[in-house]
């Protein structure tokens, strides 16, 4: 089948934020603030910390997705989920109707994390409640000339990832050698996004550099698109993390954790959550270690 190569319609840098209570360094590559140019994706942060971290919170009407880039998270839930996730593991949790979470560095000593949050549809923010842990060293990997896809969601030369999600998003760490041309396809109703972990890459003639992020809006004329990922001379590997999902389209309101609707919605998972309905806040022991 014949595929359009799709363009970039902008490229961002990611802004600093630094140290706060929780963490020991922040950037913010995109928020909330226009979320028809980012649906169904809300916000993306990258986050250093050792101690404390990210405490027990909740969240509701979304689904977080952590890539953990360096050291070991530790997380738990009120599902009674626990465990540690080292680098290149992935955590896909579905908050839904309601969910209280905690992440932190194993030990208290570092963690360094990407964190993605994709939004629901109005008809699925109350859906119940799941969390998968994608480890690396069991995601799919396809090797081409030069490229290596690790695929975390929807589907790559008819191989697909292994995360469940509730609203379809494709997701996969591309690593290409020096001097290689690779065309990534996707679904032409999606929206992409594509942010360099490592190295300098052109894409769709554009040229990336490690902590800027480039747009590609939908194609929805084509059911199948690609974009086109270059890389020069060099002796150092580039890394491209690339996402895609097609626009929800639906207002959108945040309060906090919170990704509903409307403000209404807002309050009442406020009182959801103050009234117990997300569950007790969990008591659950840091893990254990030698």
């Amino acid at each position: 089948m014949d595929t359009v190569r799709r363009g970039i319609e902008r490229v961002e840098s990611r802004t600093h934020l630094g140290p706060d209570e929780k963490v020991d360094d922040k950037y913010m590559l995109f928020g909330p603030e226009r979320p028809e140019l980012t649906d169904p994706f809300l916000v993306l942060g990258e986050d250093w910390f050792s101690s404390p971290g990210y405490d027990w919170h909740p969240h509701r009407g979304l689904e977080t997705v952590t890539l953990v880039l360096d050291g070991v998270l530790e997380h738990g839930d009120s599902l009674g989920n626990g465990g540690a996730l080292a680098a290149g593991d992935v955590q896909w949790m579905t908050a839904g109707q309601g969910i209280i979470h905690r992440e932190l560095a194993f030990r208290d000593e570092r963690a360094h994390t990407l964190q993605l949050w994709v939004n629901l549809p109005g008809d699925s923010k109350l859906t119940g409640t799941r969390y998968q842990d994608l480890l690396a060293a069991r995601r799919p990997v396809i090797e081409r000339d030069g490229a290596r896809i690790d695929l975390i969601a929807g589907e790559a030369d008819g191989v697909a990832g292994p995360a469940i999600n509730q609203w379809p998003v494709s997701g996969a760490i591309i690593t290409l050698e020096p001097r290689r041309r690779f065309e990534h396809r996707l679904p032409g109703r999606d929206r992409a996004f594509l942010y360099v972990l490592q190295g300098r890459v052109t894409i769709a003639g554009r040229t990336v550099e490690a902590g800027q992020i480039a747009w590609s809006d939908p194609a929805p004329a084509v059911p199948i698109s690609s974009i086109t990922l270059e890389t020069t001379d060099g002796e150092t590997q580039s890394v491209v993390m690339v996402y895609s999902g097609e626009p929800i389209r639906e207002p959108v309101a945040i309060g906090g954790p919170f990704v509903m609707n409307t403000q209404a919605e807002i309050a009442q998972a406020f009182r959801d959550f103050h009234g117990g309905k997300f569950g007790d806040l969990p008591r659950q022991a840091r893990l254990q270690y030698r």
